[in-house]
């Protein structure tokens, strides 16, 4: 039976946070694999805690990286040292450790005689050709991706088995072992106008939608007059690129990078072709609450059997950015499903099947 174990520290020094989760994970000599997240704020030292956390535990290959804030059952921890970790004993022909990968041509390590169903992953946001590479990598495997982009601020590792990593992405490829997988997403963005259809574009720069000029539609799908600042909007207003065949249920949220009321065009955080369809969202904390909640009854409909252990990566712009009650996503998956182990991470972006997220989270559960 497969087994898992999770431990929380913070508020200590580096070293004591990983001779604390070590101590708190008890006998794990059995554990072959090994999950583990830290604060940005320890970000230097992460080498050095893995490495004490091998020696301590025994437990060989870990997997994971650092952000802004990490996640266990019940907690939250940002703007403070701390380290969370989570081990199980699947047998080691059940997983396969994906080293490093900085580009789309190299993703064809990710080929392995392994029937992956799931990958967890984790990727350096300062590479610009990522979403290629997650796309490569879901390709050459055939898994589901889940995961999210390293967010810290100087140092980027990533856990790669026995190897700390930067400037690609690195994970782990998972499958059998006597346990199921099942994974679930909730958007933190809701749509405040209908889908639009992109007419004339230059690269990220939206001209027309609908045959109109783009900001004479943005205005209108949020109700503004014409001669409204739009400085303001740049925090919570967002564009979100449909994804083919679902109409508005899967969207993948970028950032308004830009506003030209005279041109009349809106450029975003992403390069678009004519033809693609696009909507404004609001990022909403009520409507991410809803949605998170959605997500976690849809988890348990779908459950043949009690959850055993989950992963979980956040956006760094939800959590206390987001919600107002303390650790208010960690809470809800914590009475959805119990007091099970669970950890991760809050990142630079969210890896969902073949795709790049923002302002979603990211839950995978194990039973």
């Amino acid at each position: 039976m497969v087994e898992f174990r999770a431990a929380q520290a913070f508020d200590k020094e580096p070293e004591v946070l990983a001779a604390e989760c070590a101590a708190r994970l008890g006998d794990v000599g059995a554990h072959k694999l090994g999950f583990v997240y830290a604060t940005a704020s320890i970000a230097g030292s992460f080498d050095t805690m893995v490495t004490d956390l091998r020696r301590r535990t025994g437990v060989e290959t870990w997997i994971g990286t650092v952000g802004l804030g990490v996640c266990a059952a019940g907690a939250e921890y940002f703007d403070q040292p701390a380290l969370v970790v989570m081990t199980c004993n699947l047998d080691r022909d059940a997983f396969h450790v994906l080293s490093s990968i900085p580009d789309p041509e190299r993703a064809v390590a990710a080929r392995t005689k392994l029937f992956a169903s799931v990958a967890i992953v984790h990727g350096d946001p300062r590479n610009a050709r990522i979403t290629d590479i997650v796309e490569e990598i879901a390709h050459q495997s055939g898994a589901y991706l889940v995961g999210g982009l390293t967010s810290a601020e100087g140092v980027y590792p990533q856990a790669a088995g026995s190897l700390i990593a930067d400037g690609g992405i690195s994970g782990v490829l998972l499958g059998g072992g006597g346990v199921e997988m099942s994974v679930g997403l909730t958007q933190g963005c809701s749509p405040i106008g209908p889908p639009r259809t992109i007419g004339e574009c230059q690269q990220n720069i939206l001209v027309t939608l609908d045959g109109r000029p783009a900001y004479e539609v943005l205005l209108e799908d949020i109700g503004a007059p014409a001669d409204a600042d739009p400085r303001q909007w740049l925090a919570n207003i967002h564009v979100a690129l449909i994804v083919p065949g679902s109409d508005r249920a899967d969207y993948v949220v970028r950032n308004l990078t830009g506003i030209g009321p005279e041109q009349g065009l809106v450029a975003i955080g992403e390069t678009v072709t004519a033809g693609d369809r696009v909507m404004f969202v609001r990022r909403d904390p009520l409507s991410a609450a809803r949605d998170l909640e959605r997500m976690l009854g849809d988890l348990k409909a779908r459950a043949k059997r009690p959850p055993k252990a989950g992963l979980y990566y956040s956006c760094l712009a939800r959590g206390p950015n987001l919600f107002r009650d303390e650790a208010h996503e960690m809470k809800a998956l914590q009475r959805a499903f119990g007091d099970i182990p669970v950890v991760g991470f809050f990142g630079n972006g969210e890896i969902a099947h073949d795709r790049l997220y923002g302002y979603t989270g990211v839950l995978t559960l194990f039973s």
